[in-house]
């Protein structure tokens, strides 16, 4: 396992690094990134670093750039709704309050569809109320296009976490390409996800998931060739990925269940909501059941020792009483709950390196 490296390599350091690198005041480039007159962002959701490096042969040009760099850490857990809040407040999740693919805030919400209890939630689960603070757009004063698929339009996590800038919908690799090219004076955040679904439908390493690579990565070669004179690309990543090779069935485990009253999280990493008093037993009980396939921690543990950054007293109700991080490739599934997500051959959230690691790759036109 590795902690996310807040405050030094993280995600949360390369949104005020690109805006510090326009000049924007009241940012530090803790990244270095180079002085540009334009920053695009682009985030492909699930380009690990490990992923990358093994099938570079796959994406030559990104891989083509990885040599004599470093790659950062996604922050905890490594999955897309916290690592897009860190991209958008510049926060730990400790402090934004996505602190997964699902939590207890009270209900248990899934803040990608933003759905709790199987129902749109943005009216009981108002998203500026789940996550109030300024979001680094708002605070930016300069011009910020989110260039993002329609259905992610109005969406209770981008109102949440990236609200303040203008909304220009992409239908394909086409206009995300033009969108990006087109930002000659401000700040673009740019988001591409078809890799993440292949990785997850098909495994990472699938014949259907470096066809997407390749295409991924022709898109930004031409993109780079395309840029205007003095504009800089970023390329970063979410999370990476691993197979899901082993599985748990919280659903079928009566030792899993017993003292819990709500299970949030995803299968490579859970929260796990405790009736009072039952923490305890709670924690020995998912110990004995994963063994050394699992790190299950407190959340105080957890907690101290910086899994989520810096915890406000808003969001730690949010983490689990106990938390259940994967090792290896096993995962705790839920197959009546969870059918879908249970089926996935790709999996990620946890804190091996494998999951952790992601490229941040920066380009100028030549």
């Amino acid at each position: 396992m590795i902690l996310p490296r807040y405050g030094e390599r993280s995600l949360c350091e390369v949104t005020p690094s690109l805006l510090a690198a326009l000049g924007v005041a009241g940012f530090d480039n803790v990244l270095g990134v180079p002085r540009t007159s334009a920053a695009c962002l682009l985030l492909i959701d699930g380009l690990g670093w490990e992923l990358l490096a093994k099938y570079a042969e796959d994406a030559p040009f990104l891989a083509g750039r990885m040599a004599g760099q470093e790659p950062l850490t996604a922050g905890f857990p490594s999955t897309t709704a916290t690592s897009v809040a860190s991209f958008g407040t510049g926060l730990t999740s400790g402090e934004h309050g996505i602190v997964g693919t699902s939590f207890a805030a009270p209900d248990l919400l899934y803040p990608l569809p933003w759905r709790a209890n199987g129902a749109d939630a943005r009216q009981t689960l108002v998203p500026e109320e789940i996550q109030p603070l300024p979001t680094l757009f708002e605070r930016a004063g300069i011009a910020v296009t989110i260039a993002a698929p329609m259905l992610q339009r109005g969406s209770g996590l981008t109102r949440s976490v990236l609200r303040g800038g203008v909304f220009e919908p992409t239908f394909g690799l086409g206009d995300l390409t033009a969108k990006i090219v087109a930002n000659r004076d401000g700040f673009c955040y740019a988001y591409h996800g078809d890799l993440d679904t292949m990785g997850h439908v098909y495994g990472p390493g699938s014949l259907e998931w470096r066809w997407q690579l390749n295409h991924v990565d022709r898109m930004v070669a031409t993109a780079v060739d395309a840029l205007p004179p003095g504009a800089l690309l970023a390329v970063t990543a979410d999370h990476g990925m691993v197979p899901m090779t082993s599985t748990v069935d919280y659903d079928t485990d009566p030792q899993l269940q017993e003292g819990v009253r709500l299970l949030g999280g995803e299968p490579r990493v859970r929260h796990v909501y405790t009736e009072p008093g039952a923490a305890d037993d709670v924690l020995a009980a998912w110990r004995n059941v994963l063994g050394d396939k699992a790190l299950v921690v407190s959340q105080e543990q957890a907690v101290d020792e910086g899994w989520f950054g810096a915890v406000s007293d808003r969001v730690r109700p949010r983490i689990g009483d106990v938390i259940a991080g994967a090792l290896g490739e096993v995962c705790v599934v839920r197959t009546v709950r969870e059918p879908i997500e249970s089926g996935f051959r790709g999996v990620h959230g946890s804190l091996t390196p494998a999951e952790m690691l992601v490229p941040l790759l920066t380009f100028t036109r030549d």
